[in-house]
């Protein structure tokens, strides 16, 4: 990771989010422009000052960060974050055979990323590289990204932070080897951008092209965990035809 990527990291932990209501981030940029808002208005230049005023409530909408419920089915596995499915495609990762979910965040969208599994991060990769719009194919390859590798119950899946048109920050509120739930917090990007999400193929997804999802709450795709051999040693064949049948792996 390079450090610019370890600053901008390092600065939106700190940054952080307050639950439910705003990224903190957002007062850093939305008040300057309340306060010179109110000092155009003292000039009594009232254009000026209403279009400070506007350009405020459009950062403190753009970095608000409302609550989600969170799935708690088995082998969900959530989007990571607000928008529309634009892409729905097999795709290998690694040499492993797979889909690719795209999803593509307008800047009226919420860009509060989450974890779309329970699990442990093993691997942040930051990618510098275009800032093509969001909407493109290419951006998926070729645009600034945080590359996230997350290990579940189930197995390894990957996801994106990237970049777009405007959007020119990836920020994650994470690091290798932090535990995460499913749906937690783990970082933005500003203003408008995509985020990826690629699962094996084994798992049922559950979403088409075109769809409207939230970060956290709408199921992208179903992959329930395997039960181990360990478990199921001690059972009879009837009940360990059983346990597997609950996981979609019958005997």
């Amino acid at each position: 990771m390079t450090m610019r990527a370890r600053g901008a990291n390092a600065a939106c932990r700190n940054a952080g989010s307050t639950p439910g209501s705003m990224v903190k981030e957002g007062y850093l940029f939305g008040l300057p422009l309340l306060v010179l808002g109110g000092v155009f208005y003292l000039l009594q230049w009232n254009i000026v000052a209403v279009v400070a005023v506007l350009l405020a409530l459009f950062v403190f909408s753009f970095f608000r960060d409302p609550e989600r419920v969170i799935p708690t089915e088995p082998g969900a596995v959530v989007s990571p974050g607000d928008g529309r499915v634009v892409v729905v495609t097999e795709e290998e990762n690694a040499g492993r055979p797979g889909k690719r979910l795209s999803i593509f965040l307008a800047v009226w969208n919420v860009h509060v990323n989450r974890s779309p599994a329970a699990g442990t991060i093993t691997k942040l990769e930051y990618r510098p590289g275009r800032f093509l719009a969001a909407m493109r194919e290419r951006a998926s390859m070729e645009n600034e990204q945080n590359v996230f590798a997350l290990s579940t119950e189930a197995g390894e899946i990957v996801f994106k932070q990237i970049a777009g048109l405007i959007a020119r920050r990836v920020v994650s509120w994470k690091k290798p080897g932090d535990k995460v739930a499913r749906g937690e917090r783990i970082g933005l990007v500003r203003f408008g951008s995509r985020v990826d999400l690629w699962v094996p193929k084994e798992a049922e997804i559950l979403v088409r092209t075109g769809e409207s999802v939230k970060g956290g709450s709408s199921v992208l795709a179903r992959w329930p965990a395997k039960a181990s051999e360990s478990k199921l040693n001690g059972l009879s064949k009837a009940d360990a035809d059983a346990s597997l049948a609950a996981t979609g792996k019958r005997s």
